[in-house]
């Protein structure tokens, strides 16, 4: 009969141990699952980004194309950048961001 006594609380032990490991591999589960969560996330981030910036640059292309279609006068941009002392790049620039007006440009670089 000590047999059999001993038997049932080798049982019990085992029965404690199954509980442990059964809550430690959950644990252990739920930290992989949260991590594989944590990956989608960056993964959706990065491509919000990156569409982001293909936004961006679409953007940036499309203004480049509109200023390089504003008429500007040669020699506006000359006097622009003797008067105000400036790279004739910037005097050309800053017209074509002004439509072409000069005026407009002249008060915009003495502010």
């Amino acid at each position: 009969m000590e047999g059999a006594a001993d038997e049932g609380v080798e049982r019990v032990v085992d029965s404690k141990d199954m509980q442990q490991q059964s809550k430690a591999f959950d644990k252990l589960t739920d930290r992989v699952e949260d991590r594989q969560l944590d990956s989608t996330r960056v993964q959706e981030a990065m491509a919000s980004i990156a569409a982001s910036a293909e936004a961006d640059w679409n953007a940036m292309r499309m203004r480049e194309r509109e200023l390089a279609a504003v008429k500007i006068n040669a020699a506006d941009v000359d006097i622009i950048a003797n008067e105000l002392e400036l790279d004739k790049k910037v005097a050309e620039r800053t017209l074509r961001e002004h439509k072409g007006d000069a005026v407009s440009a002249i008060r915009y670089l003495l502010r």
